[in-house]
């Protein structure tokens, strides 16, 4: 049988963003050609609400979609539509920005807050053709199925015979993407069957793991193969991992603050539009959690 074989760890720094969130920047400007088309990994553990409770007030976003997976915590999401919506334990958001965004995401003070946002890219036929859009992803529309020694949460995306929300049309328009919440026990090992020749990488949420005979401490962005199975092993704890794959674009990247695009003229243009007015190009439907 053939694994899927780690390629590159990144473990990240510490960084303060938005009105003084306390964070792990994994990914970022260094390591978009390795993990294409996933441009930023941004992870948040803390037991302290003072370290996050000031939140990301309102920004803009465009050429891009965020998706933001909590494991324990709440945040309330904001639009500039007037959408409201939260999520909780085990839940998520996807926002489109496209072709321009304004939205806040303010965590809600709790005994612990877990999670991460990943970015994914947008192609560049879609960066100013996506229309915004928000969908909170939440607990009754992710499906769990028992795997040897745990259990898979199926975020986005599809497997075997589970279909996320992708599947139901809701996402997945532009990019596919698959994101599990694996969970395994202490000393378990499972072989999960994943999409082939995607780029695919796991984030170690909570504890330490093993992927195809390579050690990966928590809190890592582990780049995968493109091809074969994944095989993910427990230590003496258990753990939570994330598997995420999508499509690599290859396409060139500029990138400034919350605007990603392929050229700096589209980086002014998102610039002056945002200083001047004409960053919203259509008010879209969005949909509250």
């Amino acid at each position: 049988m053939t694994y899927r074989n780690v390629i590159k760890q990144v473990q990240g720094s510490r960084a303060i963003d938005g009105a003084g969130v306390q964070l792990v920047r994994v990914l970022g400007h260094t390591t978009t050609k390795d993990y294409d088309p996933f441009l930023m990994l941004d992870a948040f553990d803390s037991t302290d609400p003072s370290d996050y409770i000031k939140g990301f007030p309102m920004h803009p976003h465009r050429g891009i979609e965020t998706v933001t997976f909590l494991s324990r915590g709440t945040m309330v999401h904001e639009d500039h539509l007037g959408t409201k919506a939260a999520i909780h334990d085990g839940e998520a958001q996807w926002l489109t920005a496209g072709s321009g965004a304004y939205h806040s995401e303010m965590p809600q003070a709790s005994d612990r807050m877990l999670g991460i946002q990943l970015w994914l890219n947008l192609p560049a036929s879609a960066k100013m053709t996506a229309a915004p859009f928000y969908h909170g992803i939440l607990n009754d529309e992710i499906a769990e199925i028992p795997v040897d020694g745990g259990k898979v949460r199926l975020v986005a995306g599809n497997y075997t015979d589970a279909a996320g929300i992708e599947h139901h049309g809701i996402q997945g328009r532009y990019l596919p993407l698959d994101f599990y919440d694996i969970h395994l026990d202490p000393h378990a090992s499972t072989v999960l069957s994943v999409s082939d020749g995607r780029s695919a990488m796991v984030f170690t949420l909570l504890g330490d793991a093993e992927v195809s005979g390579t050690p990966v401490a928590e809190k890592t962005a582990a780049k995968l193969s493109d091809h074969g199975d994944l095989l993910i092993a427990a230590g003496d704890a258990p753990i939570e991992i994330l598997f995420i794959s999508s499509v690599r674009l290859d396409e060139p990247i500029s990138w400034y603050g919350p605007v990603v695009m392929n050229t700096r003229e589209e980086i002014l243009q998102a610039i002056d539009e945002m200083q001047n007015g004409g960053f919203i190009k259509e008010e879209a439907e969005y949909e509250n959690a």
